[in-house]
């Protein structure tokens, strides 16, 4: 029987978009399923505040009765402005193996996106940088993290069947943890104490660095701006964004550098890696779930890397390799033997050297696609 597409249109169908992926992975032992909750969230106009300036749909593939994929299409009109680039996105892409499965799905988003004046389509990407991006093409046996999407090695297969073609990788690193900090990383970071005056804020709960929150995202907007489909975030996603995260920050991992006055210099986020306790979890935090997660945080050996910057006026200066070896010295202390990086543009060489001191391996490797609509 054909295909038949159809637009997420109640509670019901919203219900089926999220629960998809749960029966397609079941059982592949490298995929980590979200919490729903948060998916929920992210995908209600209501509350995801990037909706003050993103155009979304969704949509499900069914055969016979079945779901047999899934698909969303968002139009960030903040991207279309700053980047001058008239590029839809899709996202929330799933599908069995099936290239009528797969042509459907992309055709339809495809016309939604020309039928409102795209000219391209490119992802998979989110409503923002905060959200997960990118199709796994390197790396399928590897555990996904929290931060990323897992797929399947036929998914590349079917967008360049369809005629998508790169529009940037980002790599992934895992990070064995040494036994002692590098001699020269250290050397790095004293100088840049003496010369900067620079100092880690010292925290022993989320609520220590809860007041440097809002700088954090003003050094993130002004950092981020020119790398890849980077859109600075409003007030308002910024509040969403602290709301939703800092109170579950891990301290320990996290590393706040301030200048002799107070000023944030430069910070890098980091969690003990929840991979594990979500695939128990599977999906929800109760009635068990929330004790997956809370055992996780307790004891971890691998920690997820998520968020760092360095502010313009101490780029190159040693502020990076000073949180790197404070990282790097909570890891020793508290039993951590390795650390994923998440994703790092291709390109992006100031944020591999980050590692260069240390056993690191390149594991993954993710792709955005593009496709002309004209």
């Amino acid at each position: 029987m054909s295909i038949v597409i159809r637009e997420v249109a109640s509670p019901r169908d919203l219900r089926a978009f999220l629960r998809f992926p749960f029966s397609l992975y079941a059982g592949n032992p490298y995929w980590v399923p979200p919490l729903l909750f948060d998916e929920r969230n992210t995908l209600d106009r209501k509350k995801n505040p990037a909706f003050d300036h993103c155009t979304a749909a969704y949509w499900l593939a069914e055969r016979d009765g079945k779901v047999v994929g899934r698909i969303a299409g968002i139009i960030n009109h903040e991207y279309v402005k700053v980047w001058d680039r008239n590029a839809a996105r899709f996202g929330w892409f799933d599908l069995i193996d099936d290239d009528e499965v797969a042509s459907a799905l992309l055709g339809t988003v495809e016309a939604w996106a020309r039928a409102r004046g795209m000219t391209e389509l490119v992802g998979p990407l989110g409503f923002s940088d905060m959200d997960r991006e990118g199709m796994l093409v390197e790396g399928f046996g590897e555990l996904s993290t929290m931060g990323t999407l897992y797929n399947y090695p036929y998914y590349p297969a079917h967008m360049e069947r369809l005629g998508y073609v790169k529009d940037v990788d980002w790599l992934e690193y895992n990070i064995t943890v040494p036994s002692a900090i590098p001699e020269k990383a250290l050397r790095v970071a004293a100088m840049a104490t003496e010369r900067k005056g620079l100092h880690i804020v010292p925290a022993r709960k989320a609520k220590d660095l809860l007041p440097y929150a809002h700088q954090i995202f003003e050094i993130i907007n002004d950092t981020y701006r020119g790398l890849y489909g980077f859109v600075p975030l409003t007030e308002r996603e910024i509040n969403y964004y602290v709301k939703m995260y800092f109170p579950n920050i891990s301290p320990h991992y996290t590393k706040l550098l301030v200048d002799k006055e107070g000023r944030l210099a430069a910070f890098v986020i980091a969690m003990p890696s929840l991979s594990r306790a979500l695939q128990k979890a599977r999906g929800h935090l109760l009635p068990f779930g929330v004790v997956h997660l809370l055992r996780a945080m307790k004891r971890p050996r691998t920690i997820d890397l998520y968020l760092g910057a360095v502010r313009r006026d101490l780029q190159g200066k040693g502020a990076d390799a000073f949180l790197i070896t404070a990282l790097a010295a909570s890891c020793i202390e508290k039993g951590i033997v390795s650390a994923e990086s998440n994703v790092e543009l291709e390109d992006n060489k100031l944020v591999q050297a980050h590692w260069k001191n240390f056993e690191r391996r390149q594991h993954k490797r993710r792709r955005c696609y593009k496709r002309s609509l004209v």
